[in-house]
C-alpha cells in the first residue's frame, strides 16, 4: 500500500490508484472507484457546468476558470484546489487520463499483462495474463521485478510501478517500449516488451469436487454483473456458490447491482444520496433466492463489491466468510473543466439496506477466516445445504 498522503498530488494518486485496483486487483491507499450508477454519471456529465455546483465542485471549477482566464493551467489550478478541500478520493484527470479510466471501466487497459504485488520490501510478478506481451516473453508468476526502464522498483508503491509499465508519468500508449529489468532464482536478465491494448476478464468461474461453483469478481467492469447471473444460471442444480469478492477493487455501482440481481428477487439493494438527495438501487425481480450462498470478503474488498455484500448480508441472503472489509463507501461525480479535464469529487455516501454505513468502516464478516477462507465457505456450505 502506498504510505503517502492521499491529500497530495491528487490527480497522480487518486488516478494511479483507481487505474491500479481496476488493472491489478491490489489494495492501494486511494482510488476513484464506487461510481455513481451510469446513468447518474452520464446525467453529471451532460448538465455539469462550474455554476451549478455547490461547494467543493463549485471551489475547483472557479480555480480551473480563474486559471485559464490568466493563461495558467487549469488542470494544475484543480489539482491545488482538490488538495485544500480533504476529500480523500478526489482526483483530477486530464482529458487522455479519464478517457482511459473510463477505458477501464470497459475492462481495457494498455499496458503489457502482467500483475504486481509488493512482497517483503520487493515487486514481484503475482500473475501473467495469457496471450499477453508479458506471456509471450516467458515472464511468469514469482519473478522478481527489479526496475522498468532503468528505474529501480524495490520499496516502491505498487501504484507507482503499475504506473511504470502503463507509462502513465509520459503519455505513452499501445505500441511503445517499455524495459523490465527481471530475476528469477539466480538468473537475472532485461526484456523489452511493447505495450498493447489489452482487455481484462473480471468473473472467472469454476466448479470443485465438493459440487460447489466458485464465482470469483475482481472488479465490476461493464457487463460483470450479467456475467454473474450467467454463472448463476449456469451451476448445477442444487450446488452452492461461493461469491468470491477478495480483493474486488470496485467499479461500476450498476454492474453490483445486477450481480445482486443474480441471488435476489427484487426489493433493495442500497440507499445513497447526492448531495443531501435521497436515492435507491433495486435489484431486478427473478433472482435464484434457493441455492445456498456464501460471499468470500477480506482487507481488499471495496466500494461496490462492499455495497453487494452488505445488501446479501443484510437481506440474509447470504453467509459473508473472511476478514473486515476495505471500508469505502462514498459516490463521485465528473466536473468538467474549462481545458478538457475532469475533477471526480465525492457527493454522497452509500448504505446498506439496514441503514449501514460502510465508509471508514467497512463490513464484519459473519465468519472470520483468514487462511483457509475457501474451505471454510464450502463448509459452510454443506451445512446450508442440509
Amino acid at each position: 500500500m502506498s504510505g503517502r498522503d492521499p491529500f497530495c498530488q491528487p490527480r497522480r494518486i487518486g488516478r494511479g490508484a483507481a487505474l491500479t485496483l481496476v488493472f491489478a486487483s491490489v489494495l492501494v491507499a486511494g482510488a476513484a472507484t464506487g461510481n455513481l450508477p451510469e446513468s447518474d454519471r452520464r446525467a453529471a456529465a451532460d448538465d455539469a457546468r462550474p455554476a451549478a455546483h455547490s461547494g467543493r465542485h463549485a471551489d475547483v471549477a472557479r480555480a480551473a476558470e480563474e486559471a485559464a482566464a490568466d493563461g495558467a493551467s487549469p488542470l494544475e489550478a484543480a489539482e491545488r484546489a482538490v488538495s485544500r478541500s480533504g476529500d480523500r478520493w478526489a482526483a483530477v484527470y486530464s482529458p487522455g487520463e479519464y478517457e482511459e479510466f473510463e477505458e477501464s471501466l470497459d475492462g481495457r487497459y494498455t499496458g503489457v499483462g502482467l500483475w504486481a504485488r509488493e512482497r517483503d520490501g520487493r515487486i514481484e510478478v503475482a500473475k501473467v495474463g495469457s496471450g499477453t506481451p508479458a506471456a509471450d516473453a516467458g515472464i511468469r508468476a514469482g519473478d522478481r521485478l527489479r526496475s522498468v526502464d532503468g528505474e529501480k522498483v524495490d520499496g516502491r508503491p505498487v501504484t507507482e510501478v503499475v504506473s511504470l509499465l502503463r507509462g502513465d508519468g509520459t503519455g505513452e500508449t499501445a505500441g511503445t517500449t517499455v524495459r523490465l529489468g527481471l530475476e528469477r532464482g539466480t538468473r537475472a536478465w532485461s526484456q523489452t516488451l511493447r505495450r498493447a491494448r489489452l482487455s481484462r476478464d473480471t468473473v472467472t468461474v469454476r466448479e470443485t469436487a465438493g459440487r460447489v461453483t466458485v464465482v470469483k469478481v475482481t472488479a465490476f467492469t461493464k457487463g460483470s454483473g450479467e456475467k454473474v447471473r450467467a454463472a448463476v444460471r449456469r451451476a448445477p442444480a442444487g450446488a452452492g456458490i461461493v461469491l468470491d469478492l477478495r480483493g474486488n477493487s470496485g467499479g461500476l455501482v450498476a454492474e453490483a447491482v445486477t450481480a445482486a440481481s443474480a441471488f435476489l428477487d427484487g426489493g433493495l439493494v442500497a440507499t445513497y444520496d447526492v448531495e443531501g438527495e435521497q436515492r435507491a438501487l433495486h435489484a431486478e425481480p427473478g433472482g435464484d433466492t434457493a441455492r445456498p450462498l456464501v460471499a468470500l470478503v477480506d482487507g481488499g474488498t471495496m466500494s461496490a463489491a462492499e455495497l453487494l455484500t452488505g445488501a446479501l448480508q443484510d437481506r440474509g441472503r447470504a453467509v459473508v466468510v473472511g476478514s473486515r472489509t476495505f471500508g469505502k463507501g462514498s459516490v463521485q461525480m465528473p466536473t468538467p473543466l474549462p481545458d478538457g479535464s475532469v475533477a471526480e469529487l465525492t457527493v454522497g455516501h452509500y448504505r446498506t439496506p439496514s441503514g449501514r454505513s460502510v465508509d471508514g468502516r467497512g463490513l464484519v464478516p459473519d465468519l472470520e477466516a483468514d487462511d483457509g477462507a475457501l474451505e471454510r465457505a464450502g463448509t459452510v456450505l454443506s451445512g446450508l445445504g442440509r
